[in-house]
């Protein structure tokens, strides 16, 4: 099981330079891949351009959204900007998708919250043509340096997102629920795949929340609670997702790799840059 980390975008207050620190020091190191989260209605940096910012200073790493709320983006933009993003980075980009659950990102995009379902899967159909070479004449964007690019996982956890995911590449676990929710999920998501006559598997990302030191529990427990204010009493659950100790770390990397997880993304709960070198050592 591969492991990657996210980049610390949607922790307020972090620099650029930390950002663009944090990119390379990652790519010259073991982990798999860059991820990014996504809001519109939060102080964060944008996912894709992290991404790109991300692809400009390294070489080897490969490049996640985990996940982008797709909806709230023009379907033909957003095909774009991942085939741009796809052609720079050289190949490296997973575009993780979902709709997200928060209405104040809807009001600010000026799309309708409640249709957000629909629109999404009208806008994966419009993509896939677009990355296909099929549909709309002329071309739009660069073209794709594998058939269908780029590699597609959904993300959510009711009946549309496993259907979803079985008819892409795969399915991003997110981080509340742990193991035994992911390994449920993902079981719904092969038994769609499999009644799809598709063949092979589908590909399993799992994350976790993290934050390693002395002072990772006041300060990432903050950092979620304060993300998670609009859930009320369950932000504090949420910030009891946070793995703070190297054991636990361990351990859950283990229960990911158990249920048969492809690559575990670490979200990071803290932009100190020692939290790379922590995660490494903390994982030998």
């Amino acid at each position: 099981m591969r492991i990657g980390i996210g980049l610390p975008n949607m922790i307020p207050g972090t620099s650029a330079p930390t950002i663009l620190e944090w990119a390379r020091r990652a790519d010259a190191g073991s982990f798999s891949t860059l991820a990014t989260l996504d809001r519109l209605v939060y102080p964060n940096y944008e996912a894709l351009m992290t991404l790109a910012a991300a692809a400009s200073v390294s070489t080897r790493i490969r490049l996640m959204t985990t996940v982008l709320i797709a909806p709230l983006r023009n379907p033909g933009q957003l095909a774009k900007q991942a085939a741009s993003l796809q052609a720079l980075s050289g190949g490296r980009l997973t575009l993780g998708l979902g709709i997200g659950g928060r209405e104040d990102d809807y009001t600010v995009a000026r799309e309708p919250f409640h249709l957000r379902g629909s629109h999404f899967d009208e806008q994966l159909s419009l993509m896939r043509r677009v990355w296909s070479g099929e549909s709309p004449p002329p071309p739009v964007g660069p073209p794709s340096i594998r058939a269908g690019s780029p590699e597609v996982l959904i993300g959510g956890r009711g009946v549309s997102a496993v259907r979803r995911a079985a008819e892409w590449d795969g399915y991003i676990a997110g981080a509340g629920g742990g193991p035994e929710s992911a390994a449920e999920l993902y079981a719904a998501v092969q038994r769609a795949w499999q009644e799809a006559g598709r063949q092979g598997k589908p590909r399993l990302v799992c994350t976790v929340y993290f934050g390693l030191g002395p002072s990772a529990v006041e300060r990432g427990g903050a950092y979620l609670k304060a993300y998670y204010a609009y859930m009320g009493p369950r932000a504090e659950q949420m910030a009891r997702w946070m793995v703070s100790t190297p054991d636990d770390l361990k351990s859950v990397r283990d229960q990911f790799q158990a249920i048969g997880a492809d690559e575990l993304i670490l979200w990071p709960c803290l932009a100190d840059l020692d939290q790379l070198d922590l995660a490494v050592d903390s994982l030998r």
